[in-house]
């Protein structure tokens, strides 16, 4: 299969670089605004995609999910023999709600974020340090903090939010108001908490969240051609089908079985479509651990931020969980013993677009997606 390279080195000299750790040391408040972005390395390497998919599941740990025990056993047994598995992949906080933003932004954890933002309050902040990071507290960052949405928007290409059962395109809480999804209702397993977009007041003052912020049952639509696929989409299932309750409220058992049910039906829709066999990538990955008291352990050089000493609440991070991807560029029943993280995550989407690293996302000597996950022509 053809890969390439971005413009200025050859595959061989790329990864060495790549796939060095390294820890990024937050600095002392000096701006009104984040600082910029970091450029991205000329040396990364680059399998030619252009259609990226997440699925972010809930609150399972590495084990639970890929052992031989799993209650999830499409997932960690029928997907896990068509895709690559990044065994030391890791979520980089507690609790869910900062973890769904850093992938998106950069931007670790407050103790409000880390609390799940019970209330949706502004952000208040006093500055910045680096890389990135908006100093101060709350959940709702203002129009000055960027987001790999923004940044695809500004380079021409699209993205979406699906997520299931949000109904009404870019739903939230009213700024300052207490967020009343936070616990599932028969009808309606929404959780804001659980979308990221809807904590930039750049994406929520903007039309593109209601033109981009949708229910889940738009992407069987989109997916009908590659021209109508955004070149990111990031999809978030309900409370029960991404496996946080156990039981649900409507009945269902929840967990890994209901994640894995949910994932039986729309990983095919996606891996069928035009745009993922054209030049797709899908990750499937969980957004934490079982919780703080459990797993808060690290990688990648994560440490203190400046507005949480631990970012996993007992530890530095979110715990292990574990991420596969699937794709045209990936070969079938492989693993990566890489260490990644959700700003690796970020990192990899913008090394895919040609964009720079946002927050986190630019931690000096961060490991992104190389010849390790892009394997099949290896």
């Amino acid at each position: 299969m053809t890969m390439k390279l971005r413009a200025a080195a050859a595959a061989t000299a790329v990864f060495a670089a790549a796939l060095i750790g390294g820890a990024a040391t937050p600095s002392q408040p000096a701006a009104a605004a984040p600082a910029p972005a970091t450029a991205p390395a000329a040396q990364s390497y680059l399998p030619g995609a252009n259609h990226v998919f997440v699925i972010n599941l809930e609150n399972k740990g590495y084990d639970e999910t890929w052992g031989p025990a799993s209650a999830a056993p499409y997932l960690s047994q029928t997907l896990r023999s068509q895709g690559v598995l990044l065994n030391q992949y890791y979520g980089t906080a507690h609790n869910s709600q900062p973890n769904y933003v850093a992938q998106i932004s950069g931007q670790g954890p407050n103790p409000q974020m880390q609390a799940d933002c019970q209330t949706y309050t502004p952000f208040v902040g006093a500055g910045t340090a680096s890389p990135g990071q908006a100093v101060g507290d709350g959940c709702v960052f203002p129009a000055s903090v960027p987001t790999v949405a923004g940044q695809l928007k500004d380079a021409g290409k699209t993205w979406k939010g699906y997520m299931e059962d949000l109904g009404t395109p870019c739903r939230h809480p009213a700024l300052g108001a207490v967020d009343d999804t936070q616990k599932a209702r028969v009808g309606d397993q929404y959780a804001a908490r659980h979308n990221p977009f809807v904590y930039f007041a750049g994406i929520t003052g903007s039309p593109d969240c209601a033109t981009n912020d949708v229910d889940l049952s738009a992407l069987t639509t989109d997916l009908a051609s590659a021209a109508t696929t955004p070149n990111l989409s990031m999809i978030t299932p309900n409370l029960c089908h991404d496996g946080h309750d156990s039981p649900c409220v409507d009945g269902q058992p929840g967990g890994l079985a209901s994640a894995d049910a949910w994932l039986k039906q729309w990983v095919p829709a996606i891996t069928n479509s035009p745009a993922f066999k054209q030049d797709g990538v899908l990750v499937i990955t969980f957004d934490e651990s079982d919780g703080p008291q459990s797993d808060a352990s690290a990688c990648c050089g994560e440490g203190p931020g400046p507005n949480a000493a631990l970012p996993g609440i007992t530890g530095m991070g979110g715990g292990r969980v574990g991420a596969l991807v699937l794709s045209p560029f990936t070969k079938g029943g492989t693993w990566s013993t890489t260490p990644y993280n959700h700003y690796s995550l970020l990192a990899s989407i913008e090394d895919t677009f040609g964009l720079p690293y946002l927050g986190y996302a630019g931690t000096p000597g961060l490991n992104r997606f190389g010849l390790d996950v892009y394997n099949a022509g290896v």
